[in-house]
């Protein structure tokens, strides 16, 4: 049984679908208490536009999406970044300046354009350079990003650059946020050799070529929905329970060999009993399933804080707007702006809009703004085009407006989220057949939720 629709929820009732299908003797079901699948995955298509309205894109480097689009027959739908305009502008001071060019990340690999910067002072420059030269300094416990980052290079990367690039990505504070959490490949590069710099420069060295040719990002060419509904049409429609809400999991008699078979009441009071269960939901939920079944497991799962998001797309007619040539811009905390970021879609990938058109989108949000996921409509919209003119100077009346409200959506993973995560498993490891996904916990990129999906499905085949 696998409880929530999401793509976490998808990938592991696909995985479970694929076993019985090649012989495995199990019956898989998939129950979503709304009345889509998806979760936060929405792409409408209008008037030759193509608008996310959750995420937009996978990272190309983590290969559990494109794999799985492969899998499906969606090859030749998979569309990169058009990384020849892939410039990113930073709010600095009123202005709009370019993130350094050779900044992978938040770490800089080359020197001139660190030097030209406006968005970095002389301190924080001469600390970046010295960090070239930083040497392994044995294990640290957990830290905040901005700690980590500040370490490395000086209070004003984490003002100017790390924070927002997080907070774009996170919803999230880089004060609150975890390093080895959401920068893990930084924190293993620190024990490694000390200098980020250096370890980014050998890593890059070692696979230049594939670097070169791979787009950052890559979605697929209908819209990421189309992922969703290629999962849903591979599995069977008589187990796919959609608005099927779960109120409360439970264990029920034990089998011969010991272990329990857990009960699954949905709303209308139905039981289901299953041999394993999969809850492929935010945290917050599958603590309030677990609540009887396992109060510890429940408390854990419930001390993981989630952000909301919404995003505000609207189309424009190109005549009427100058943008400079980029994917889009990143407003740090300390321009007290709504806004938290602006991505030029139509300049991100391609077919995204018509000729003669543009697709913006705006981000707020997050722990920075939580009150704005209750403001109505017309105050969100009022605010973003507001800020558009401030920052922009666009002026411009939208064609339209979309706008999606994700609330309580993005898992914030703070320091303590891997002692947090330990014990969590730990108390998994003793309810047999009970099994988590989603982006609660070892990512929250669709790559992470799938193969977080496929491990759980993996482990309920296990029982």
């Amino acid at each position: 049984m696998v409880v929530g629709g999401g793509i976490s929820g998808l990938a592991a009732a696909y995985t479970l679908a694929r076993a019985r299908q090649a012989g495995a003797p199990i019956e898989e079901y998939l129950l979503e208490g709304s009345p889509r699948w998806g979760g936060v995955i929405r792409t409408e298509k209008f008037d030759g536009f193509v608008i996310e309205g959750g995420p937009d894109s996978f990272l190309t480097e983590k290969p559990e999406a494109a794999a799985l689009c492969r899998e499906l027959g969606l090859a030749s739908h998979l569309l990169g970044s058009n990384d020849r305009e892939r410039r990113t502008y930073i709010l600095h001071r009123g202005r709009l300046e370019p993130l350094p060019d050779g900044l992978y990340m938040l770490v800089p690999t080359r020197l001139w354009p660190l030097v030209r910067t406006p968005l970095l002072p002389a301190r924080s420059k001469l600390s970046a350079l010295a960090e070239l030269f930083r040497r392994p300094s044995g294990d640290r416990a957990d830290e905040s990003a901005a700690s980590f980052v500040g370490r490395h290079f000086g209070p004003a990367m984490v003002q100017n650059i790390a924070d927002p690039l997080l907070a774009g990505v996170y919803g999230g504070d880089s004060e609150n946020l975890s390093a080895p959490a959401v920068l893990p490949r930084f924190w293993r590069i620190e024990k490694e050799t000390g200098s980020l710099t250096r370890g980014v420069l050998r890593a890059r060295r070692a696979h230049r070529r594939e670097a070169a040719s791979a787009p950052l990002f890559t979605t697929l060419d209908g819209g990421l929905e189309e992922l969703v509904r290629a999962l849903v049409e591979r599995l069977e429609p008589s187990r796919l329970l959609l608005g099927q809400k779960v109120e409360v999991l439970e264990t029920g008699a034990r089998q011969p060999k010991g272990r329990p078979r857990w009960v699954v009441r949905v709303s209308e009071g139905a039981a289901i009993e299953a041999d394993a269960v999969v809850l492929a939901l935010p945290a917050y939920e599958s603590a309030r399933l677990l609540a009887r079944a396992d109060p510890v497991l429940a408390q854990r799962l419930g001390e993981i804080p989630y952000s909301s998001a919404v995003t505000v797309a609207f189309g424009f007619e190109s005549k009427d707007v100058k943008l400079a040539p980029g994917h889009g811009l990143l407003v740090p905390r300390q321009e007290r702006r709504r806004l938290l970021a602006v991505t030029f879609v139509h300049a991100k990938f391609p077919r995204r809009a018509p000729p003669g058109k543009l697709l913006l989108r705006c981000f707020l949000g997050g722990t920075r703004d939580p009150e704005i996921i209750g403001a109505s409509d017309e105050e969100i919209v009022g605010w973003a085009r507001k800020e558009l003119a401030a920052i922009l100077g666009l002026r411009a009346t939208p064609l339209f407006h979309r706008l999606t409200r994700s609330p309580q959506a993005m898992a914030q993973y703070t320091v303590g989220h891997l002692e947090r995560l330990r014990a969590i498993e730990a108390r998994v490891k003793q309810l047999p057949g009970l099994s988590l996904s989603g982006n609660a916990y070892s990512g929250i990129g669709i790559s992470d939720c799938i193969r977080s999906g496929q491990a759980a499905a993996a482990r309920a085949l296990s029982v």
